[in-house]
């Protein structure tokens, strides 16, 4: 594992961000529910019609800008293409983009900085093929519930290295809430997608611009899709 030096800042913003976390667990049985602008879908296993998404009353979707992993010949829709925006587009329909391609053990932050880089790097690349602007954000997937520990020494850096590639404006991160306040408290990442693996249950964090709050429960034109809740008038979409 490659080593991190941290400074005395960043050590106290992490014990902030841990104190902050222990607040938010605490708050999270009373906190209200998202105040949900409109839901979008995301999906890897096929490409649903633009038409079927539109009619099922959806913003848009979120999309990845990765390739499939070798192992997961199963995710068909994976990546992102220019024909599916323009018929996205043509339905009035909305994109975000994101991005991820290994998961458990080899989740993409797990390669720390370095990995970072090459991923924001793949991430652009598809991004701008696919028509994506040059101002629009990329979620980076922490698709875990990993450890403080797990942030400071690999996560934390893994972000470093989109931000070296994006800019600090265009660095998005799909997590959890307690990685979300962490990443907040140190600087990283400008737009947040949470999921709900390791959040405590019913708590939505005040900086997410999306929210996944359904994962593997229904489909449409017979592909599995996630939905998620629209929570800021701009998150990231394109």
């Amino acid at each position: 594992m490659r080593s991190f030096s941290v400074s005395r800042r960043e050590l106290f913003g992490y014990a902030v961000a841990a104190a902050a976390v222990g607040v938010a667990a605490r708050a999270g049985a009373a906190t209200a529910a998202d105040a949900a602008l409109g839901t979008l879908i995301d999906y890897s296993g096929g490409i649903p019609s633009a038409a079927a998404i539109r009619d099922a009353g959806h913003l848009g979707v979120i999309r990845y800008v990765s390739d499939r992993r070798p192992d997961a010949e199963w995710m068909v829709g994976k990546p992102l293409r220019a024909t599916e925006v323009d018929l996205l587009h043509a339905a009035g329909l909305t994109v975000v983009s994101c991005y991820q391609f290994g998961k458990a053990q080899t989740a993409d932050w797990r390669g720390g900085e370095e990995a970072g880089k090459r991923h924001a790097e793949r991430g652009l690349e598809l991004h701008e093929a696919a028509g994506g602007p040059d101002n629009a954000p990329i979620y980076a997937s922490i698709d875990d519930n990993p450890t403080k520990a797990d942030f400071v020494t690999m996560i934390a850096p893994y972000l470093r290295g989109w931000h070296s590639v994006l800019g600090d404006e265009r660095v998005g991160v799909y997590a959890n809430a307690p990685t979300i306040t962490l990443a907040k408290a140190v600087g990283l990442g400008s737009w947040y997608w949470q999921h709900n693996w390791g959040t405590p249950k019913g708590f939505v964090h005040p900086a997410a611009n999306l929210h996944q709050f359904e994962v593997d429960k229904r489909s449409l034109d017979g592909i599995g899709i996630d939905l998620n809740n629209a929570l800021t008038a701009d998150y990231g979409q394109w």
